[in-house]
């Protein structure tokens, strides 16, 4: 884990930011969610599919170092998990505030998976090259 750290710590400002709020968005704001009845169940389900997307991610940097196929990690879980937390939002018995805090980590999710998506798809073209951490 202490690779990964000193590789992000060189990647460009903005990524740093990034991470610091995909964090917020995946993983501690679905806990404001168990407040609700309503929402309960959508803050489990996305609790545990924002730590199967971490453990993918990790599980993948271990193997293959900090490439961009690690996108895959977020990927699998948190795809399905967009399409149920569109579906959350959308209920009828949904009170208004989950209802915005689930959009608000819906959006985060869904930018994550726009650049996860598309390291993958460049990872399968060629970009296979890994960043390594300094010396």
């Amino acid at each position: 884990m202490e690779d990964f750290n000193l590789i992000v710590a060189q990647q460009p400002q903005w990524i740093q930011i990034w991470l610091n709020i995909l964090s917020f968005g995946a993983f501690l704001l679905p806990i404001s969610l168990l407040i609700w009845r309503q929402s309960r169940v959508a803050s489990i389900i996305t609790l545990i599919s924002s730590m199967l997307a971490a453990a993918g991610v990790i599980f993948i940097f271990n193997q293959l170092g900090y490439v961009r196929l690690m996108g895959l990690g977020h990927i699998i879980p948190w795809t399905p998990l967009a399409f149920y937390l569109w579906y959350q939002q959308a209920r009828a018995d949904m009170p208004e505030p989950p209802r915005r805090i689930i959009r608000f980590i819906l959006l985060t999710i869904t930018i994550s998976l726009v650049f996860d998506y598309a390291d993958v798809v460049r990872y399968l073209l060629g970009e296979r090259a890994a960043f390594t951490a300094p010396a």
